[in-house]
């Protein structure tokens, strides 16, 4: 999606910015690891595979993505590759049953040692409030593996909801209508700052 080709948003932990083409080596060797890709339902993709997919992404118009970068780590080195530690993203769909916008959201930390330290959760805060404010929403949906009881924990905190279970993808579906309620609590948690993104 071009929306977010030319801006960065900052966090007081992490920054997201636009995923890149010099973002896709080091991406490529994220997803080499094959319980990341168990975590997050992915295909291992050859390097020249994973160029054509950072390509869709900034192409398709149902396809919103970010970086995360460690924002201590870039502000000392100004080095997005060395400060990258995942992505969060958005698949957007229509729900033919209530021809709602749903924004199916998803949120990686790659590296080991960023974990735990609460990129994921100001990330992912990030990437729910910009899409609320910049597409027109009903509704967020998270798929998560069933062993995945930390995502699983993010997501409610959140407020998600648990709507179906599928034992034969392992997989548990959670979902958060976009609610003026909503919307106030988002508020509280997170403060969208946007800068302009120069490549």
């Amino acid at each position: 999606m071009h929306l977010n080709e030319n801006i960065k948003l900052l966090g007081n932990k992490i920054t997201l910015v636009p995923y890149e083409a010099r973002h896709v080596p080091k991406y490529h060797d994220w997803m080499s690891n094959e319980t990341l890709r168990q975590l997050t339902a992915s295909e291992e993709l050859t390097l020249s595979e994973e160029y054509l997919m950072q390509q869709s992404w900034r192409e398709d118009s149902d396809k919103l993505t970010f970086i995360i970068l460690a924002a201590d780590i870039y502000a000392r080195d100004n080095d997005e590759i060395a400060a990258m530690v995942g992505d969060t993203n958005l698949f957007l769909r229509l729900d033919p049953d209530s021809n709602e916008r749903v924004a199916e959201a998803e949120i990686m930390i790659a590296e080991p040692q960023a974990r735990g330290k609460g990129y994921g959760r100001e990330a992912m805060l990030l990437m729910l409030k910009y899409a609320q404010t910049q597409l027109q929403l009903h509704k967020f949906e998270v798929k998560i593996d069933m062993d995945n009881a930390v995502s699983l924990r993010l997501f409610e905190s959140f407020q998600f909801v648990e709507t179906a279970r599928v034992k034969v993808f392992h997989e548990v579906t959670m979902q958060r209508e976009i609610t003026t309620e909503w919307i106030d609590w988002l508020d509280k948690q997170v403060e969208l700052k946007m800068e302009d993104y120069n490549s």
